[in-house]
């Protein structure tokens, strides 16, 4: 692909996430497929050089600035006029992730597929090659040929090009998509256990190896191990006693041992879940902050009612403009376990005010933990009896009756279709993300075709791939590889490994 393009949320804000980027924006402008609109090399609104953002890379210690030349100028501005910025379009995405699923069922059964992303999945075709090539007695042929039928299939029915990796477990099929079949004709690579030598150990940067970044990397360094041939001829004892079942973990994946199979689900454990959001603008008035808060604890409360949930702990993410240079704020605390609407925001609305004392919020996060089920509740003396004469034991209080009226009536049409009056004021953001595709009619649409949307349920990595592989290694990366004296030590640190 010749076109640079990059898919951005808030395409029209320059503070925007990158979500995905064709190739030729990554070789011209040495990007990935993460980063921030503020770290382009060129500004988006004038598509003019980003001086900023080269300065903050080339100036020393000393403060003292190498400029760049006139012609690395030019170029990036060149490139920059041909630039698409483009926003995300999930719905098209999804539709498109659901007709690839049930292509990929021709080839192998549902549950022989593990979708690691919305546009990349793991097949266990063991038992489907002699049904499809009976004649072929080749394993390594059979996969071949399939991967081929599997490409026209997908060209022809959604004029999709495809690229296919190969292997005798997951790992080296992930590596061969990875490292070679984006860079041959036939979109196609194979490795099998004794190309390990050839094709794994000769992988140039280690961070070009699937699980090793660049925290990891460096603890590998520290070892006096460079290269992907290194680290899997190396002691396996050493890695262990220095960096743990991490460690060891790569050193196995670099010898191309990988145990894991595509049939065995992970069984979720979690017993919490959190949402967060980015603002369209700034927000420096205390009750806008605090209607978004509210809104986001109403969420909250709707899934603790329909899954049939009590939430004993919450927490809140309040994360600063990043001209303002504030450490962002996260507290949590434990609550008696509730699913009541107005419990849950003045509970969130209290903590905020006990620890937001001023600055312009740019990302609301809450959460809630400590699930328990409705069924099973431990009543306080002063709960048990309702305010009668008779003092008779109470069920559903007037406010429940009403709230469960509400949820009935938003589940049956749409969210928005009983929406508060604050709903309508500047500040609120439940509307107009009401139409997006993590919204509720998105959701609805989701469950008439049985899909369950990702809730970022923690410790369940097929929930949300993405956000659960970045959280992966930055424990593998940060969190497990250091001691924190305190807190504040531990979120500055966090902080330093995401912004770099």
């Amino acid at each position: 692909m010749e076109t640079s393009l990059c898919v951005m949320s808030r395409a029209d804000n320059s503070y925007g996430l990158t979500l995905a980027s064709s190739p030729k924006f990554k070789e011209v402008f040495g990007q990935s497929n993460v980063g921030r609109a503020r770290d382009f090399p060129f500004l988006i609104e004038s598509r003019k050089f980003n001086y900023a953002a080269w300065y903050k890379k080339h100036t020393d210690i000393n403060g003292q600035k190498t400029e760049p030349t006139i012609q690395h100028v030019a170029f990036v501005e060149s490139w920059a006029k041909r630039t698409y910025i483009v926003p995300p379009q999930m719905a098209l995405y999804i539709d498109y992730n659901l007709r690839m699923n049930r292509i990929l069922q021709h080839y192998t059964s549902a549950e022989e597929i593990h979708s690691y992303s919305i546009d990349e999945s793991f097949l266990d075709v063991t038992e489907s090659l002699d049904l499809f090539f009976p004649t072929e007695k080749d394993r390594y042929k059979q996969m071949d040929l399939m991967a081929q039928k599997l490409q026209k299939e997908v060209l022809e029915t959604l004029g999709l090009y495809i690229t296919v990796g190969m292997g005798d477990n997951p790992l080296l099929a992930k590596i061969a998509m990875d490292n070679y079949a984006k860079h041959t004709p036939t979109m196609r690579s194979l490795i099998r256990y004794e190309d390990v030598p050839e094709k794994v150990w000769s992988i140039p940067k280690m961070t070009d190896f699937w699980g090793i970044g660049k925290g990891l990397e460096k603890q590998f360094n520290k070892l006096g191990i460079h290269t992907v041939k290194e680290l899997a001829l190396a002691n396996p004892n050493l890695i262990k006693s220095k960096m743990g079942l991490i460690g060891l973990q790569e050193f196995f994946h670099a010898n191309g041992v990988d145990e894991t199979f595509v049939k065995e689900k992970h069984v979720r454990k979690s017993s919490s879940f959190s949402n967060s959001q980015i603002l369209p603008r700034d927000y420096t008035k205390v009750n806008e902050i605090e209607l978004i808060i509210r809104e986001m604890a109403e969420k909250f409360a709707i899934r603790l009612r329909k899954g049939e949930k009590l939430a004993g702990s919450i927490s809140l993410l309040i994360s600063f403009s990043y001209q303002s240079h504030q450490s962002p704020i996260h507290v949590s605390q434990k609550i008696e376990p509730t699913q009541k609407t107005f419990v849950l925001q003045d509970e969130f609305i209290s903590i905020f005010r006990k620890k937001y004392k001023s600055g312009a919020v740019r990302q609301v996060g809450v959460g809630v933990g400590d699930l328990s089920s409705e069924h099973v509740q431990q009543l306080s003396l002063f709960d048990m009896f309702s305010d009668d004469v008779n003092d008779k034991p109470r069920n559903v209080d007037k406010e429940d009756k009403i709230q469960k009226v509400i949820d009935d009536i938003r589940d049956k049409f749409d969210f928005a279709s009983i929406k508060r009056a604050s709903s309508l004021t500047k500040g609120p953001t439940t509307i107009a993300r009401n139409k997006m595709i993590g919204g509720h009619a998105a959701e609805k649409r989701l469950n008439e075709l049985g899909i369950r949307h990702s809730y970022s349920l923690k410790g369940y990595p097929n929930d949300n791939s993405a956000i659960e592989s970045f959280h992966a290694s930055l424990k593998k990366e940060e969190v497990y590889q250091t001691t924190y004296p305190d807190f504040e030590a531990a979120k500055r640190a966090l902080f330093s490994y995401i912004e770099g």
